[in-house]
């Protein structure tokens, strides 16, 4: 006779339900979105920079890269940022800033995550988009990240790592840095500055509750955070006319671009009259449009 013990339900129940949770909190850690575009711009560096025949396992190893030093920099920007996620409503429920996973843990998926990117990057595709990996975690821990809390132009230099993946995606197919490298990079730079004004300028409350003195906590009218957006897409605009300038894309690529270009200044020039929730998100949302519609005209222009 043998005696049979069934496992308890509710305990296996709850034990995936942990898993799953911490899981989802590591994942959290990575920024998934801001990785997601990260991996959309470093594809569109890499296209654009790309010999033929395009080499299918670079690429790969590229994104892969890419992906875990992405998320090792979103996860370190947590750690780093933890006190200050706690007093802002939209940050308030992160998994370091709402205590859900330990300190000493959420540094140690951080390194990890980025040690094996770099690695990874500089072993399996080439050094030079490891070099650049190893730049963007270094100015967005050791730059930015102290910066937020002593300037509003923190955002100036926080644009710099945000605008190098786009790099290394260049770097990454065997480009190195030539011209092209820097014209992506300008486009990328320019870009997040109305896109990161018109975030802050929504959330500028929670921005001062954390004391971080952003643009739109010191510019209570609005007057200077919309007067520098408008410099900055005017800047981009140029910017954005340089591959049809320089023979890396053609007048279809030109014509878009000034469509998106009309498109972006109408939103930002409403912003700058009412200064107000409303404008600031419209502003927002076109942003979120115009730089995957730019980059993807393109590359179709570039490649096709």
């Amino acid at each position: 006779m043998t005696l049979q013990v069934k496992p308890d339900s509710g305990t296996v129940c709850l034990s995936s339900q942990f898993l799953w949770s911490r899981t989802s909190d590591f994942l959290e850690l990575t920024k998934p979105r801001l990785t997601a575009l990260v991996l959309f711009t470093t594809f569109v560096g890499f296209c654009l920079g790309m010999p033929d025949p395009a080499p299918l396992l670079v690429l790969i190893n590229t994104l892969i890269g890419t992906a875990l030093i992405a998320g090792g920099a979103g996860a370190l920007n947590m750690y780093s940022e933890r006190m200050r996620d706690a007093l802002m409503k939209r940050t308030s429920r992160r998994p370091l800033a709402a205590g859900r996973l330990k300190r000493l843990h959420g540094l140690l998926f951080a390194l990890l995550l980025s040690f094996a990117g770099f690695v990874y990057l500089t072993v399996l595709v080439n050094p030079l988009p490891g070099l650049v990996s190893a730049a963007i975690v270094a100015s967005y821990l050791f730059l930015y990240t102290p910066l937020k809390t002593k300037t509003w132009t923190a955002a100036l230099v926080g644009a710099v790592p945000g605008a190098l993946p786009i790099v290394m995606g260049w770097t990454a197919a065997g480009a190195g840095f030539s011209s092209g490298a820097w014209i992506l990079f300008s486009i990328m730079y320019l870009w997040q500055i109305p896109h990161f004004y018109a975030i802050a300028w929504m959330h500028r409350e929670d921005y001062a509750r954390a004391g971080l003195p952003v643009l739109s906590v010191v510019d209570s009218t609005g007057r200077r955070t919309s007067r520098q957006g408008l410099v900055a897409i005017a800047l981009l605009t140029a910017a954005s006319f340089a591959p049809a300038l320089t023979g890396m894309a053609g007048r279809g690529y030109a014509v878009g671009a000034a469509a998106l270009a009309a498109l972006f200044l109408f939103n930002a020039v409403r912003f700058a009259r009412r200064h107000d929730y409303l404008t600031a998100r419209r502003l927002f949302i076109c942003s979120a449009i115009y730089l995957p519609s730019l980059l993807m005209l393109l590359v179709i222009s570039a490649r096709w």
